[in-house]
């Protein structure tokens, strides 16, 4: 089946099983970012943005996007290498394989929350899992992007 999207800004046909996931689907299209860890929805791995908002790709049927906004981290590319920058000064980066989902989550905190408490970065972030880490340098990092006023 085929369907239609806004994919980082362009409209696109995606052609789609119908029992295919939008991570499989994104992935067959060149959207190697997506990434899969669980298959279960619990690590964030897979996190894209539907219309705006942060979304397990894994956990959603592709037909379920079609008319709808879809955003990667190659959509949200200038922003992600403002976080990333931070991430680095930070010591935060790890090996990066869970780094595209978590910063796509870390960005959508920012355009979603206001100053947010560490709690409130705490409960955001959960379901973003990191076999490398044990967050607290991510979490300075999310602290200071926040702080930092950074586009």
């Amino acid at each position: 089946m085929q369907i239609e999207v806004i994919l980082n800004d362009k409209p696109v046909v995606l052609h789609a099983e119908m029992d295919e996931f939008l991570a499989d689907t994104l992935r067959k299209h060149g959207m190697l970012s997506i990434r899969k860890g669980c298959n279960t929805s619990c690590c964030g791995l897979c996190t894209v943005w539907l219309d705006g908002k942060p979304t397990l790709s894994c956990n959603v049927l592709s037909i379920r996007a079609n008319g709808r906004k879809i955003t990667t981290i190659e959509g949200a590319a200038k922003e992600a290498e403002a976080f990333a920058e931070v991430l680095v000064a930070e010591g935060a980066e790890q090996c990066g394989f869970c780094s595209p989902g978590f910063i796509m989550t870390v960005i959508a905190m920012k355009h979603e929350l206001v100053n947010p408490t560490e709690a409130e970065i705490i409960h955001y972030l959960t379901g973003n899992l990191c076999r490398c880490t044990g967050y607290m340098g991510q979490l300075r990092a999310v602290k200071t992007y926040l702080e930092a006023n950074i586009i």
